[in-house]
């Protein structure tokens, strides 16, 4: 089964967040003082997150990403996995996370179906780290990564490049690629919480592709349907790739194949709509058929694009946390 929006976008993908909580507190994502901390009554359990997987699956997704806050923070994590990992008609298990807990967890997640990881780090500086997630320890995270590494994880890096902060290690990530088969993805600055001069912080995308054109000759990647929306390149003899996303300088709505459900059970067809549909109350009095005929009326309203520019945002504030990374 497919299922297709009113502007003819065949929607594969969902992210499902299991919870708000993190372990970090990376200053693009949430203010400094932090956000209230759900009620663990409001957060879905378990059996409700499979059956939204389930009947997505159902309706015609294809790939499910675990997000949160951070996944790896919500007690029993891998045996939900091993249960989403045998939906049937489900291709793609794959999970984002910020790789403070990997070194001990890796090895459960590769047994419990998950096929691949995206690992958000923004510096491969400790002291720039530490700034930008207030709290964290670098040394982790690489540990991390390299036990991710070992157990047989492909290895996709996620990048915010941010206008003096981190901007100078563009070079740094793209050699991470040369000798490793490891995906390193640019992200540009998106004002999920509107912190102030925002602005100067975005740095597009192709100023990042024609900063790295200045030492690197690459070449473009064909990517497949379910994946997203990031614009792939290799370069000349690496053993990996780089990619730019560009949710500012250059809208990729034309071609979004992704929904959004939060830990709370709301819909979201867009991270930068302010729209949402609460799924709980079907969830809890609905059967089957009801839960996808709700997400399927959801998914036909999907706009067709958001309001991003790279100087305006017409959406209102929230964290990361909270819709899911």
């Amino acid at each position: 089964m497919q299922i297709v929006d009113h502007f003819g976008r065949k929607i594969n993908y969902l992210r499902l967040s299991v919870t708000d909580r993190c372990n970090l507190r990376c200053d693009y994502c949430m203010p400094e003082k932090g956000v209230t901390k759900l009620q663990h009554r409001d957060v879905l359990t378990y059996e409700q997150l499979c059956t939204l997987a389930e009947q997505s699956v159902a309706l015609g997704i294809e790939k499910i990403r675990i997000t949160g806050g951070e996944p790896l923070v919500r007690k029993g994590i891998i045996p939900f996995l091993e249960t989403l990992a045998k939906i049937p008609g489900l291709k793609q298990l794959v999970l984002t996370t910020n790789g403070v807990l990997l070194k001990q967890m890796a090895g459960a997640l590769k047994q419990a179906g998950v096929q691949r990881l995206n690992i958000s780090l923004d510096s491969l500086k400790p002291d720039i780290f530490k700034k930008i997630t207030r709290r964290g320890d670098l040394s982790k995270v690489l540990d991390g990564i390299s036990a991710a590494e070992a157990v047989g994880f492909p290895i996709k890096l996620n990048m915010v490049v941010m206008r003096g902060i981190n901007d100078d290690e563009i070079f740094d990530f793209a050699k991470l690629t040369l000798d490793k088969p490891v995906a390193v993805r640019f992200i540009e600055y998106m004002p999920v919480i509107k912190s102030r001069d925002w602005q100067k912080l975005v740095v597009p995308g192709d100023q990042v592709l024609n900063q790295l054109a200045q030492r690197f000759p690459f070449a473009p990647i064909v990517k497949g349907e379910a994946c997203g929306p990031a614009r792939e390149y290799k370069i000349k003899g690496a053993a990996g790739s780089v990619g730019v996303i560009t949710p500012l300088s250059g809208h990729f709505c034309g071609d979004c194949n992704r929904i959004r459900i939060t830990c709370e059970g709301m819909m979201r067809t867009c991270l930068f709509s302010d729209h949402e549909v609460d799924l709980k109350p079907v969830l809890t009095t609905g059967h089957d058929s009801d839960v996808q005929d709700l997400m399927r009326s959801v998914i036909k309203s999907k706009p067709a694009c958001h309001g991003m520019t790279e100087t305006t945002s017409s959406h209102n504030p929230f964290t990361m946390a909270q819709i899911g990374g």
